[in-house]
């Protein structure tokens, strides 16, 4: 259990250090999070409006890693981004964007074909069009987890995999708790976390990402 929690800790740490380093990236974040809680209170009761919702809470976050994440030479943690996208243990840049594409084209996968090959009902109105979206992107989202969780496991190992899903799942609880001051930190025009140059989580945490995928 011991080890399952430094892998938990260490992933949590790479993911903080190297790719949350913009204020504005992490108050997107908190906002994402607490999206997708919603979207966790949503998914027995209903599934297509928890789609829609957490893709939401994806896109919101995503727009932090496109647009206000730094891109440059990381003099923080003296590697290059081309490191960090090497040996990123989730979805990189390279694997959002096709991620992202897929998550795009399904609306319009529906337009052409709104049964999908019989997987729906033909939609009545438009709000019934709206949901099969929902439940279309919600299978993308559960799909796009299981199939780099599958790839972790070849890469590198099953528990890798399994700790990552764990983490995922978790993020939105541990993002709030973790970045409930970067909106004050933004409002002070911190647009850099200058805590995360002194951030130490345990000595296993400094370690580099060993495998890269």
């Amino acid at each position: 259990m011991s080890r399952l929690s430094d892998m938990l800790r260490t992933q949590r740490f790479d993911d903080y250090r190297f790719y949350h380093q913009s204020t504005v990236n992490q108050t997107l974040h908190l906002f994402s999070a607490v999206i997708f809680l919603a979207c966790y209170a949503l998914l027995f009761k209903d599934p297509a409006l928890a789609g829609l919702v957490g893709w939401l809470a994806m896109l919101t976050r995503q727009t932090g890693h496109f647009f206000f994440e730094p891109s440059g030479y990381d003099a923080v943690n003296d590697v290059s981004n081309a490191y960090k996208e090497a040996v990123k243990v989730g979805y990189n840049q390279t694997r959002k964007i096709i991620l992202l594409l897929v998550w795009g084209s399904a609306p319009l996968a529906l337009y052409v074909f709104p049964t999908l090959f019989g997987l729906f009902d033909p939609p009545a109105t438009r709000l019934d069009f709206i949901r099969h979206v929902g439940a279309l992107w919600l299978a993308i989202g559960v799909g796009g987890g299981l199939a780099r969780m599958i790839q972790l496991f070849v890469a590198r190992d099953v528990t890798t995999g399994l700790v990552w899903v764990f983490k995922v799942l978790t993020d939105p609880f541990h993002n709030i708790a973790l970045y409930w001051t970067s909106p004050l930190k933004l409002m002070r025009g911190e647009l850099i976390d200058s805590a995360i140059a002194a951030a130490d989580w345990g000595a296993e945490d400094a370690e580099e990402a060993a495998h890269p995928t």
